[in-house]
C-alpha cells in the first residue's frame, strides 16, 4: 500500500521536507505511469539481450562527458547551499518514487522555460533559470518529478542519444543520404519522445498530487506568467477544438507540425493529464495499488504491445481528429466513404448527407450524422 509521508524525517538518505503530507509509493516500477505506446517500447527494448550494452557502448562517441562538464562548470548545482528549495522539491520527489540514488540537478541561466533528464551511465537534471522564475512551488514540484520519472524510466540514455544525433544531423546536413538516414532515426526518436513526455506529466502528478498546480504550470508554459488572463476549462476547450477541428488539410498539417517537435503540444498534455487523473487507474495507484519495481522482469512484451494497440484502437474510435475519423470510416466501410472521397477533402469537414437512392428515398437524417456511435467520451 502507498504510505504518507511524515514532516522532518529522514528515510534512505533523502531528507523531506513537503509543504503538505504526499502519499508515497515504494517499489513503485515505471510501468504504473507510463503511457501504452512509451511502456511497450520501452519494455521490448528491455527484453533484448545486450541492447542497453550497445547503446552505452556509443558513449566513446557520445559528448556525455563534455555535457556533465560543460553543466559543472557553466552552472549552478542545485544543493543546500545553491537553490536550496529545489534541492528539497528533488529529494522529496525521489523518496515519493523511492528513486535510491537522487540525480545531480543543474540551473541554467536560460530566459526559455525548459528542463530536461539526460545522461548514459547516469542520469543528470537541468532546469532554466526561465522555467524556476516562471512557476510557483507546486507548479516547480510537478516539473521536478516530471524529470525524476524520466530518471526512473531509464529515458536520460534514449534521450541523450536523442540529442546527439540531433546534433550530428545538422552537421551531415550536406550529405543527402547520410542526412535521411539519421534524420529517419531522428523521427522515430522523437516520436518516441513525445509519448516519453506524456509519461513523465504522469509522474509529475504522482509526485506532485496537484491536478491543479500540474495544470497552471502547463498554461504558464504556454502563456506565461498571466494566470489571472487563463482559464483551465477554456484551456483544455482549445485542446478539443484542436483535435475536431477542420478537414482532412488540417490532420495532414497538424502531422507536419509535430514531427519536428519533441514535445507534444501543451494543450494537448494538459487534457491527456486530466484524462489520467480521472481515470480508475490513478486512483488505484493513490490506493496504493501499482507495479512493483521488483516484477518488472516479469514483464510480457506481448502484453505490453497487445495493451498499446488497445490503447490506440481505442483511440482511434473516439478521436474527433477528421483523419482518425476516415480510418474508422475505412475499418468500418462506410457507405458515403465514395461519395467523400469524390467531393474532396472538404468531404470531410463534418457530418454528411447520406447518398439519394433514388426517388423512392426520403430526404435525409436532418442531423446528417452518419458517424459511428461514440463510446461516451
Amino acid at each position: 500500500m502507498g504510505e504518507d509521508m511524515s514532516d522532518g524525517h529522514e528515510h534512505n538518505g533523502h531528507e523531506h521536507v513537503p509543504s503538505r503530507q504526499r502519499r508515497r509509493f515504494p517499489g513503485i516500477s515505471s510501468r504504473t505511469y507510463e503511457h501504452p505506446a512509451d511502456r511497450s517500447a520501452l519494455v521490448a527494448l528491455r527484453k533484448l539481450s545486450g541492447f542497453d550494452t550497445v547503446f552505452k557502448a556509443l558513449s566513446g562517441l557520445l559528448p556525455e562527458r563534455s555535457l556533465r562538464l560543460l553543466f559543472l562548470s557553466d552552472s549552478v548545482r542545485v544543493s543546500d547551499q545553491q537553490f536550496a528549495h529545489l534541492n528539497v522539491m528533488l529529494r522529496d520527489a525521489c523518496y515519493i518514487l523511492d528513486l535510491e540514488k537522487v540525480p545531480p540537478m543543474y540551473v541554467n541561466q536560460d530566459p526559455q522555460p525548459n528542463a530536461m533528464c539526460i545522461g548514459l551511465d547516469e542520469p543528470i537534471i537541468v532546469v532554466t533559470t526561465g522555467l524556476v522564475e516562471l512557476l510557483d512551488e507546486e507548479e516547480m514540484r510537478a516539473v521536478v518529478g516530471h524529470e525524476v520519472g524520466h530518471a526512473l524510466s531509464g529515458h536520460s540514455v534514449y534521450r541523450t542519444i536523442l540529442l546527439f544525433l540531433t546534433s550530428l544531423a545538422v552537421r551531415v546536413a550536406w550529405i543527402p543520404l547520410g542526412n535521411l538516414a539519421i534524420m529517419a532515426i531522428v523521427t522515430g526518436l522523437r516520436e518516441w519522445f513525445r509519448k516519453s513526455e506524456l509519461s513523465a506529466d504522469r509522474a509529475g502528478l504522482l509526485v506532485g498530487q496537484d491536478l491543479q498546480a500540474s495544470m497552471r504550470g502547463l498554461m504558464k508554459i504556454a502563456g506565461g506568467n498571466h494566470l489571472h488572463e487563463m482559464n483551465v476549462d477554456a484551456f483544455l476547450a482549445q485542446a478539443e477544438e484542436y483535435e475536431a477541428g477542420g478537414d482532412l488539410r488540417d490532420s495532414v498539417l497538424k502531422i507536419l507540425n509535430v514531427l519536428p517537435r519533441s514535445h507534444p503540444f501543451t494543450t494537448v498534455r494538459a487534457a491527456e493529464l486530466k484524462k489520467w487523473a480521472e481515470s480508475r487507474d490513478y486512483q488505484r495507484i493513490m490506493d496504493g495499488h501499482y507495479p512493483r519495481r521488483d516484477e518488472d522482469k516479469d514483464t510480457s512484451v506481448r502484453d505490453s504491445w497487445r495493451e498499446s494497440a488497445n490503447h490506440y484502437g481505442t483511440h482511434v474510435k473516439s478521436s474527433k481528429d477528421p483523419l482518425m475519423k476516415l480510418v474508422t470510416d475505412l475499418a468500418g466501410g462506410a457507405g458515403d466513404l465514395g461519395d467523400r472521397v469524390r467531393r474532396g477533402f472538404g468531404g470531410f469537414t463534418g457530418p454528411s448527407a447520406k447518398p439519394s437512392q433514388g426517388p423512392e428515398s426520403g430526404p435525409s437524417d436532418p442531423s446528417g450524422d452518419d458517424r459511428p456511435p461514440s463510446d461516451g467520451s
